[in-house]
């Protein structure tokens, strides 16, 4: 069993790759994504227009294979837009069914862009298809196939309806422009990935996989590490529901099938912080859960990790990945300057860590080579 998870993660990781290359600082969402489709649970994305959201989210479900469904919600989209109209034959028949044909029921990962507009009857339907995987409406009833769907959002909503609706995705990112010292790398790397296709590098069957032994994982080592960390974010003023609480540890078991194994441990706690639901929260908590964040890690889902914890150690671990993908990529001198300005940004020569060091000077040398 656990070569089998091995297999079907490290699958997993090279899709998250393919869909990430020239995306410049979107491995997190393309990894949480991955994170909450195994648990099967759901996304939901804060941040600005532009910020690549959608871009992500249709090239992890490209690379994914599988029926995708992608829509923008506003104040007057209507229920048939999202489902499918009345089937009019039916109707005529006496009967109200929905026909679902190539609409949201019928999908295996859903992006709702501004899905805070949509109205009180599309949100209600949504609840259905989010908590129970069930459409219904009239006669129709249909078990959906969907394995995640992901929300954005410019802002969280003050309407405690909204606030409530927002509860149900389990996991919350918040995203922001990328930084200065990573323009260089986005305009080449969104260029590149402007004119190239994704490929497909895994398929649905390796995530059933990985969500078929995310049931069976072995908590019993993180269980009580979980409950002291919720103790301290209680001591410290951080709430949380009850039920997320208790559905925190999918993520933590989907972060353990995901880096081939059958068991969690305290590295697998991570996961927790998207589960607060405010930005403030999160930054909160990860001064809080600083101690017990420290050994936090994975080989697979490296900037998820990183942002989490915000450690040394695990920064250290995704450039260190990232540089070695550049070396064995051949990439070209912009993208291997952005890597390098962001190296020297986070360490200085006293303390760049020594797995680290080597790929850096690699590096060097093959920008002055280049140049």
């Amino acid at each position: 069993m656990t070569s089998a998870l091995q297999f079907a993660a490290q699958q997993i990781r090279h899709s998250i790759q393919s869909a990430t290359s020239g995306l410049v600082g979107r491995e997190q969402l393309a990894e949480l994504l991955i994170l909450a489709a195994v648990a099967q649970e759901h996304l939901l994305v804060v941040g600005p227009p532009g910020t690549g959201k959608s871009a992500v989210v249709r090239r992890v479900a490209q690379t994914l294979g599988g029926r995708y469904f992608e829509y923008l919600l506003g104040r007057f989209t209507e229920p048939s837009e999202l489902f499918g109209p009345v089937d009019l034959k039916k109707l005529r028949e006496g009967t109200v069914e929905t026909d679902i044909t190539g609409m949201l029921p019928e999908a295996d990962i859903v992006f709702l862009d501004e899905v805070f507009l949509g109205s009180t009857a599309i949100l209600n339907t949504l609840l259905g298809v989010l908590n129970e995987r069930k459409f219904r409406r009239g006669h129709t009833q249909v078990q959906c196939p969907l394995r995640v769907c992901v929300g954005a959002a410019n802002g969280l909503p003050d309407d405690e309806a909204l606030a409530a609706f927002g509860d149900r995705f389990l996991i919350h990112l918040f995203i922001d422009a990328l930084p200065d010292h990573q323009l260089e790398a986005m305009l080449a790397g969104g260029w590149r990935s402007d004119n190239t296709p994704v490929p497909s590098e895994a398929s649905l069957a390796h995530l059933d996989t990985l969500s078929q032994a995310m049931r069976t994982v072995d908590l019993s080592a993180v269980q009580p590490v979980l409950a002291s960390a919720i103790r301290r974010l209680r001591a410290a003023g951080i709430q949380l529901s009850d039920r997320r609480i208790v559905k925190s540890q999918r993520l933590i078991a989907a972060a353990a099938v995901l880096a081939g194994r059958s068991s969690a441990s305290a590295a697998d706690l991570w996961p927790l912080l998207y589960v607060l639901a405010t930005r403030d929260a999160q930054h909160s908590a990860r001064e809080v859960l600083r101690e017990e964040l420290a050994a936090a890690s994975h080989p697979n889902l490296l900037s998820a990790v990183e942002t989490a914890t915000l450690q040394p150690l695990s920064r250290a671990t995704r450039l260190q990945a990232q540089a070695e993908a550049l070396l064995a990529d051949e990439s070209g001198a912009t993208e291997i300057e952005a890597l390098l300005r962001e190296i020297d940004a986070n360490f200085s020569g006293d303390n760049l860590p020594e797995a680290l060091a080597a790929p850096r000077t690699r590096l060097a040398q093959r920008l002055q080579a280049l140049v």
